[in-house]
């Protein structure tokens, strides 16, 4: 599942989706906000203020694995390769590829002319180097597995960037859909791992640069006035964190923001009731590329025993939680994979909520209530652990506290624990320290996920932080990765599909829709199977329409 910024990105989780930050930073209107129109035509200036509920921690994209870090890093860094609007491979900054005919290698043509922000070209040294740095052992990056197959590369002229492996590997090419490359002459001889260049990039090559970070603020961008990929019209982008979802919308209300992610009760009801937020804002809605689960630590003695994880998989109405929680806005799923598309197996369908089968499993586990007081033991232990998860995240904490009741119910005692999102990340999921966990992952159209449940994948910063081992799975992920034929590589992910649905790591809750909101004034924006962000960068606001003056980079 290390395909595409999105993954990781939202990753860990889909955790600071699509608003955050703090203080207001300054900014000088040019009178009131003014209505859309449909005339006009792109023009340089003007900001989008957006917001996000968590600050980034690192905008080294192979480094970082949250959502809020890499929302910032993509604008900055970029890959070889993208998805465009319909979710096809195209080039970013290879002109163009070849894969060998035994499918052993890849040869990229890079786009010539390529300069990074401080002047220097941009060359094939930079993608060998950013390979052998992705590789190398005291680099901890939860994308290491895709790039650990690749046996040698080579450079053998400024524009032309060849990768080898030793043995057929399905997910090679949108692996380099992944993977920003990084400037050798900045990040040569520096240790990735503790460096001043997380927080002040030197130089990058997307279509935004850096101009202010102010931490657990805001985030400030200012365009790439020599963009490669088109010109970037949106003088400057500001991303405010803004823990509480509550007050996001309060400063949509008051104009503050011209992007945010709606909740669902922000959505159905707040919006579509405000008549002038109806007039300047524009609601979209599509079902997104994630879901959120309930995750346990596996190393923690307590879920040994998988029918303690399938008890609590029946004793949780998913059903409940999409009508009450999401609003309607949501799907109840059975499998990691987007419900709809190809990958997803369909012989498996949600567990449904059933208490009395939640007992019994319970008591087959030996968890009885054997003191009368409401909460199941074993051993004179009671079954009693802590959900972790995000603050700022409503509809994750909403959610947490209804699983609470419904396991209360069935004879487990459970608390619920709210955490800073960075201090989330950093002190409990990287270090292992928590109990259970509710949190999201963002898929991309690649189906391998073996970064998410192979053994292997467990070490510092890597993404099987619950520490999930079957055997079968690993088989299954790793054959599934030897075949480029498409229905057998489903066969494979089929089972693997099955045995996380016996096993129960995680208890899918749910998929939810993406609900943004976006100024009106903001144009450009061509929904798509891909969603609306895909072209961010080539959003403009006509001459008229715009709001903010701006120092605009000739």
């Amino acid at each position: 599942m290390t395909r595409a910024a999105w993954l990781v990105a939202c990753l860990l989780l889909a955790a600071c989706s699509s608003s955050n930050a703090p203080s207001s930073p300054s900014r000088t209107a040019t009178g009131t906000t003014p209505q859309a129109t449909t005339a006009g035509k792109p023009a340089v200036g003007d900001r989008l203020i957006s917001a996000s509920s968590g600050d980034a921690s690192n905008l080294i994209p192979m480094i970082a694995g949250d959502a809020a870090s890499h929302d910032i890093a993509d604008q900055l860094y970029l890959p070889l390769l993208k998805y465009d609007a319909n979710l096809d491979l195209v080039g970013q900054l290879a002109a163009s590829w070849r894969v060998s005919d035994n499918n052993l290698a890849i040869t990229f043509h890079l786009r010539p002319g390529l300069k990074w922000s401080d002047g220097e070209p941009f060359t094939s040294a930079d993608c060998l180097f950013t390979l052998k740095l992705i590789q190398d052992d005291h680099t901890q990056s939860p994308y290491k597995s895709d790039y650990a197959r690749v046996t040698s590369a080579e450079a053998p002229d400024p524009l032309t960037f060849v990768v080898h492996y030793r043995r057929a590997y399905s997910p090679a090419l949108t692996s380099w859909a992944q993977l920003a490359i990084l400037p050798k002459h900045i990040f040569a001889g520096v240790d990735i791992m503790h460096t001043d260049l997380a927080r002040h990039p030197k130089a990058t090559i997307g279509p935004y640069r850096l101009k202010a970070w102010q931490p657990q603020q805001s985030i400030t961008l200012r365009r790439n006035p020599d963009y490669f990929d088109g010109k970037v019209w949106i003088a400057e982008r500001v991303t405010r964190v803004i823990p509480d979802a509550a007050t996001q919308f309060l400063e949509l209300t008051a104009g503050h923001l011209d992007e945010m992610g709606l909740t669902p009760i922000q959505y159905q009801r707040l919006f579509a009731n405000n008549a002038r937020l109806k007039a300047e804002y524009k609601r979209y809605r599509y079902l997104s590329f994630g879901y959120t689960y309930l995750g346990f630590n596996l190393k923690r003695p307590l879920f040994a025993d998988r029918r303690v994880r399938q008890a609590m998989a029946y004793a949780i109405d998913r059903q409940e939680l999409v009508d009450g929680v999401l609003m309607g806005l949501g799907k109840v799923i059975a499998t990691p994979y987007k419900p709809g598309t190809y990958w997803v197996n369909r012989k498996l369908k949600p567990r449904p909520f059933d208490p009395a089968k939640a007992k019994a499993l319970l008591a087959a586990a030996g968890w009885r209530d054997s003191d009368g007081d409401g909460v199941v033991d074993r051993d004179g232990k009671p079954l009693a652990f802590t959900i972790l998860t995000n603050n700022g995240n409503q509809q994750r904490a909403d959610a947490a506290t209804i699983i609470q009741q419904r396991l209360k119910a069935v004879g487990i005692a459970v608390k619920v624990q709210l955490v800073e999102w960075s201090a989330f990340i950093e002190n409990f999921i990287n270090k292992r320290r928590f109990d259970a966990v509710i949190l999201g992952w963002s898929l991309s159209p690649e189906p391998d996920q073996y970064s998410l449940w192979h053994s292997s994948q467990t070490g510092a910063r890597q993404f099987n932080f619950l520490s999930y081992h079957n055997d079968l799975v690993d088989a299954a992920l790793v054959a599934a990765t030897r075949t480029f034929d498409r229905k057998q590589r489903k066969r494979f992910y089929d089972q693997v599909q099955q045995e996380l649905y016996d096993d129960v790591p995680v208890v899918y809750l749910f998929a939810p829709e993406s609900t943004p909101a976006i100024h009106r004034r903001i144009h450009g924006i061509k929904p798509a199977p891909a969603g609306i962000g895909y072209n961010s960068e080539h959003w403009f606001v006509p001459k008229e329409l715009q709001k903010y003056r701006t120092v605009i980079a000739p």
